[in-house]
């Protein structure tokens, strides 16, 4: 019913596009600086669920409507910019309270970020439109076949970006007694969201 045998290629093109340093990397590092191991880990499930969205969206062929309308594409886009401003500023007040000895954060916070952050990133659907058709094989079910290489590319995912969130973390952990330390990690997380939210931007406004 599957043909398995495209698994070692397709494994080899999903380490291509996560290899390389690119915004969910780059998010993780910051959810792990600002908040910790365990943020990083409810962060990283976020961003597993929303993929799961779009993978099952692109399997369902609702991706087809998305690739035919770009407009869409870029106003997600473009929200996604605006969210990732508004965690910049969200940090940074952290980061000032911080100094001032109140470090708590919502526990809940992380994984809906996560959610908010992968939704409002229109790379995954375009990934998965563009790859996943690819490696079909001689799938004698198709929408199984995709299904699965879906759920395959969100594992890596979540096992390769969570550790770099979780490393983060454990850095994070180190200097926790600090309120110093602790607001100038904020304040790094606080950039990376600014950074991806202008690299967003720009990618637009050069397209």
């Amino acid at each position: 019913m599957l043909d398995l045998t495209v698994l070692p290629g397709y494994v080899a093109v999903i380490m291509l596009f996560l290899g390389p340093p690119g915004p969910d990397m780059a998010y993780m590092l910051a959810v792990g600086l600002e908040g910790g191991r365990r943020a990083a880990v409810k962060a990283i499930l976020g961003i597993a669920t929303g993929m799961s969205v779009y993978a099952a969206a692109v399997v369902a062929g609702v991706g087809q409507i998305a690739r035919s309308h770009p407009s869409i594409l870029d106003t997600i886009r473009i929200l996604g910019a605006v969210y990732l401003l508004w965690l910049a500023y969200v940090t940074m007040r952290h980061a000032r309270r911080a100094i001032s000895g109140h470090t708590d954060v919502p526990a809940g916070r992380w994984y809906v970020r996560g959610i908010l952050v992968s939704i409002t990133n229109p790379k995954i659907i375009l990934f998965f439109l563009a790859i996943l058709p690819q490696f079909i094989g001689s799938a004698e079910n198709p929408g199984l076949q995709m299904a699965v290489l879906g759920a395959i590319d969100i594992l890596m995912e979540v096992i390769l970006y969570g550790s770099i969130g979780v490393l983060a973390g454990y850095f994070q952990a180190r200097l926790a007694g600090s309120t110093k330390a602790t607001a100038v990690l904020n304040y790094m997380a606080s950039t990376v969201y600014v950074v991806l939210a202008a690299t967003i931007t720009g990618e637009i406004l050069l397209a």
